[in-house]
């Protein structure tokens, strides 16, 4: 059985729980995939840049998009600039060697680097159900077959594999079934609190503690298309802060400065101007 060599604790900008740093440390210990679902805004994809930092590992970002084909993660074979090359003739390629024009994608780069990395698959529910049961068979086999040249890519080490989900979409059972799995909930109060002190270790008590009662209240107002999140709190606490003639009284008073840096869609700016100019949060 594999013992577990690293250890993730966490980061001075990343505060986690026990529960979040057992199954990281886990599945970097059985070398596979550890799926994390939550909200938007609950650090998700903070959480591969603190583990690459923790680590010491170099960090690989692969942003998946709806259109996108698995091929692309893997690799491109820059035809056009292979024709350019072979019409003017005044390249340093060799132009009959194809695998001059043979480019890494993230997961290929993931696969050839000289150390181990942490590999972020940034968003996998955008991507079709063919994406993401092929992109685990290649994760699994750690291998993939360049057609045009007629050879195999093998990873040189195993990475530490993030992927991450907005819940968006179902993800298949073989998907899931390979996988393990965590969602991070939204901090609660208390947890926030910790996470507020990380970014502003000087921050006056009575500005964090009336700042994240009324984010709260703000996030529950009703039929908001995007809710704030974590980093939308931290930006409006750096907002009132910068604000020199912002007082935290006015919080308690139900005073919200700068909505538009919580919300930022125009109709959930509306409805929270008005739930606070109406119940004057308190």
């Amino acid at each position: 059985m594999k013992q577990i060599d690293v250890s993730f604790t966490g980061t001075t900008r990343y505060v986690l729980d026990e529960e979040l740093a057992q199954i990281v440390n886990i599945s970097t210990a059985l070398e596979m995939p550890l799926l994390l679902k939550g909200e938007p805004g609950t650090g998700k994809t903070m959480l591969a840049h603190s583990i690459a930092e923790s680590l010491n590992m170099p960090l690989i970002v692969l942003n998946v998009k709806s259109s996108m084909k698995l091929v692309e993660g893997l690799y491109q074979y820059d035809t056009l600039t292979r024709l350019n090359d072979s019409r003017f003739g005044d390249s340093r390629r060799d132009v009959s060697n194809i695998e001059e024009y043979i480019k890494m994608g993230k997961i290929g780069q993931a696969f050839v680097a000289e150390k181990r990395t942490v590999l972020l698959i940034d968003e996998i529910d955008k991507a079709d159900t063919d994406f993401q049961d092929d992109m685990l068979d290649v994760l699994d086999q750690m291998e993939f077959d360049i057609i045009e040249i007629d050879k195999t890519i093998s990873a040189r080490h195993r990475p530490v594999i993030i992927i991450t989900s907005n819940a968006k979409k179902d993800l298949s059972d073989p998907f899931l079934g390979r996988c393990n799995f965590h969602h991070i909930a939204f901090p609660d109060p208390k947890m926030m609190r910790r996470i507020i002190d990380v970014h502003f270790p000087t921050i006056h008590d009575d500005l964090a503690e009336n700042a994240i009662e009324v984010f709260y209240r703000m996030r529950d107002v009703d039929a908001v298309e995007k809710r704030p999140a974590t980093r939308e709190l931290i930006n409006w606490i750096r907002a009132l802060d910068a604000d020199p003639d912002f007082k935290p009284k006015q919080l308690a008073k139900g005073d919200v400065p700068f909505l538009g840096v919580l919300f930022k869609k125009s109709g959930d700016y509306v409805r929270a101007s008005t739930f606070a100019n109406r119940r004057k949060i308190f």
